[in-house]
């Protein structure tokens, strides 16, 4: 089984110490630990860790902007840490897409249900979107293909289950995609025009 790999980011350093062996204690494998956000986004990046922990509360970039961007970047679901449960926090963090939030002091009993449920919610918003990726590519396919059939209609015509038949016949005879040969029939009328 392979093992989860954290980074944490926590300016104090006790705490750091002290989640480094909780995790330990739990399977988890820590790759990283930094004292600040900027460094906790930069160190992200180049290791792409399983989950970030990270502290609210930090110098140079405050985890809710760092979270902000492992998100936005896709990069790794982050669990924040806080030792205070403020309104305001909680919304900056819900509002940036976190998908774990700890308060401290953190019990090892809370530390693996919130990295897991983190990880599994950042997985369906990965699934989601590559989903919506896919209808928005297939939308765009039928739009090429329709304006296609239009342009084979028009040109010679054709009936739209001919012109259909057609700019199916050419992708299978040219193992192109049919989407692939709707934009080189419209891209051919634009020019001709």
């Amino acid at each position: 089984m392979e093992r989860t790999i954290v980074i944490i980011a926590d300016d104090e350093s006790i705490i750091r110490m002290d989640l480094r062996e909780m995790l330990a204690n739990l399977g988890y494998l820590v790759v990283g630990e930094v004292a600040d956000g900027r460094s906790a986004v930069n160190q992200a990046r180049e290791l792409r860790p399983d989950v970030v922990i990270m502290d609210i509360k930090m110098p140079d970039m405050d985890g809710i902007e760092a979270a902000r961007i492992l998100t936005e970047e896709r990069i790794a679901p982050v669990v924040l840490l806080t030792a205070y449960s403020q309104r305001d926090l909680i919304d900056r963090a819900k509002a940036v897409g976190v998908v774990g939030y700890l308060v401290k002091p953190v019990q090892e009993a809370n530390l693996a249900p919130a990295i897991e449920i983190a990880m599994a919610r950042f997985l369906e918003f990965r699934e989601l979107e590559k989903d919506v990726d896919n209808l928005e590519d297939q939308l765009e396919t039928r739009k090429l293909v329709d304006r296609a059939k239009g342009i084979l209609m028009d040109a010679q015509g054709l009936t739209e289950a001919a012109a259909f038949r057609r700019i199916q016949k050419m992708s299978m005879n040219t193992r192109k995609s049919m989407k692939e040969i709707a934009q080189a029939i419209v891209l051919t009328f634009e020019a001709g025009q």
